[in-house]
């Protein structure tokens, strides 16, 4: 008994003492496995913290790269700038110094001709006192001869100078106005179609300039491009000046000829919706943009010779009416302008029994030259001749082209028809832009320049201005005096006022016998 319970001691004690082994065991396990996952989670926050500071100094280093290139670009626009301030600077000097250089040579000049005046003056003075002697002499025979004095011999003379031009004067402007008729027409008209043709002032800024809108001011320095690369390709392609300034969101597009305006125009537009200016892209767009625009001038032409029935053109010509699509003149488009002619020649010459179709091919052909005159020096009348002639045109639509502004004689009806044709079509109501009260302005002055001369009654305004009647006086203006009113009107109208066209000036004069039967 005693034995058993010995060994259920021993048993338990050893039982015990192997747990404790196992617990032992079991912690050194455990805590072995929690000193790992803790070098492991050590290792982890080590790389992780590793991974961290790369990547901030990473994005430190891109930040200062980027306010870096940031910087230098500004550095770069900023001498981009002042560059083009310098060079305005340098050009106002240069040219102060021309202006300087040509007021030094303009004084010598007139420093030269004072003294030659001064040596001429001399000269006369010599020559006015010889005179001055002769005249008293002469004088003193006269008053020997004649008991008049010389006072009253001088009113008389006058008295009789004055009535015998007031008689022979009236005379002579008819019969001067008979026998230069058909030239001063031809001359006239040469005079005010070179001068309208030459003319430039505030008209050229209308017509020879393009704005273009941009959706912010920063599309300006992307148009320029770095070093101005991008502007100058844009010059380059298309063949105009691109003018950028201070007026917000606007750059505007400076050329005389219309077509490489509107080149340009479309192309900007292209490039801004595109997003993408670089030279290269530029070459591009100039190139795609000028090919549609040839298309679109060609359909303009087929359809201007289509709708007017006309056949038998060459396709240089048919080009060059498309080009009249984009040409002004006084406002009015050249193409519409050119189809209302042929219409309108047509209808004058059923009515002269003339043949209409050519009549209507003159009226479209007639100001073919104003697509080549940016081109080429010269009337465009005889540019558009030059050009029909190459194509092998009809001789008379080439006579009626090249006469009708006077360069050369009218060889036919036709020619003669194409210059009133083109006269009323520039000047009916509403083909050239006027105010209503820039009209009545000028219907105004009319009449005032007439009252303002003496013997006039009443004078008035007729057919939209194109005629002023002037009743006079007949008691105090004569029939021969009429003529030399209106002709003295006339040249104060043209010297006084601005006005298309010519305007017919007709003086009346109405003598009335009153009798009574009783």
């Amino acid at each position: 008994m005693e034995n058993n319970m010995l060994l259920d001691l021993i048993a338990i004690l050893i039982s015990g003492f192997l747990g404790y082994l196992l617990c032992v065991y079991i912690t050194q396990l455990k805590a072995t496995a929690a000193l790992k996952h803790a070098n492991t989670i050590l290792k982890d926050a080590k790389k992780e913290a590793e991974n961290l500071q790369r990547e901030a100094l990473l994005n430190a280093k891109s930040e200062s790269v980027k306010m870096r290139d940031k910087f230098e670009q500004e550095v770069k626009d900023q001498k981009f700038r002042f560059s083009e301030i310098e060079e305005r600077f340098i050009q106002r000097e240069q040219n102060l110094e021309r202006k300087v250089n040509l007021i030094d040579k303009k004084e010598n000049s007139i420093e030269t001709k004072l003294a030659q005046i001064d040596i001429q003056k001399e000269d006369v003075e010599l020559q006015k006192e010889g005179v001055t002697e002769v005249i008293n002499q002469q004088k003193v025979k006269l008053q020997e001869i004649s008991s008049l004095t010389e006072e009253a011999a001088k009113k008389q003379l006058l008295n009789t100078l004055e009535e015998d031009i007031k008689k022979e004067s009236g005379a002579l402007i008819k019969q001067f106005q008979d026998d230069a008729h058909e030239k001063a027409e031809r001359e006239a008209r040469k005079i005010i179609t070179l001068a309208i043709e030459r003319y430039a002032a505030d008209q050229v800024n209308n017509i020879t300039t393009t704005s273009v809108h941009l959706p912010n001011d920063e599309m300006k320095g992307r148009i320029i491009g770095k070093e101005g690369r991008n502007i100058k390709s844009l010059e380059a392609e298309t063949g105009v000046n691109i003018l950028i300034d201070d007026t917000p969101e606007t750059v505007v597009i400076s050329g005389f000829d219309p077509v490489r305006r509107e080149v340009a125009r479309l192309t900007l537009e292209a490039l801004m919706d595109d997003g993408r200016i670089h030279p290269g892209r530029i070459e591009e767009v100039v190139a795609k943009v000028k090919a549609d625009l040839e298309n679109v001038m060609q359909e303009a032409g087929e359809q201007a010779i289509m709708n007017l029935g006309l056949r038998s053109l060459a396709p240089e010509i048919v080009r060059t009416i498309g080009r009249l699509k984009y040409r002004h003149s006084f406002s009015q488009n050249v193409l519409k302008h050119s189809i209302e002619m042929a219409h309108l020649m047509g209808n004058m010459a059923s009515e002269l029994q003339l043949d209409a179709m050519v009549a209507k091919r003159i009226g479209l052909l007639h100001d073919i030259g104003k697509a080549l005159d940016h081109d080429i020096e010269g009337s465009h009348a005889v540019i558009g001749a030059d050009l029909l002639r190459k194509y092998n045109e009809d001789p008379v639509v080439i006579n009626a082209v090249e006469a009708h502004h006077g360069d050369v004689e009218k060889e036919s009806l036709y020619a003669t028809l194409t210059v009133a044709a083109d006269a009323i079509t520039a000047a009916r109501p509403g083909a050239r832009s006027e105010t209503t009260e820039v009209y009545l302005k000028r219907l105004s002055d009319l009449e005032e320049i007439a009252n303002s001369f003496k013997g006039v009654l009443n004078c008035y305004a007729i057919q939209a201005g194109r005629e002023l009647r002037v009743i006079v006086e007949p008691n105090n203006i004569n029939d021969d005096e009429v003529m030399l009113l209106a002709r003295n009107i006339s040249k104060e109208i043209e010297t006084k006022m601005k006005y298309p066209g010519q305007i017919k000036v007709t003086v009346v004069r109405e003598t009335r016998s009153i009798d009574y039967a009783r």
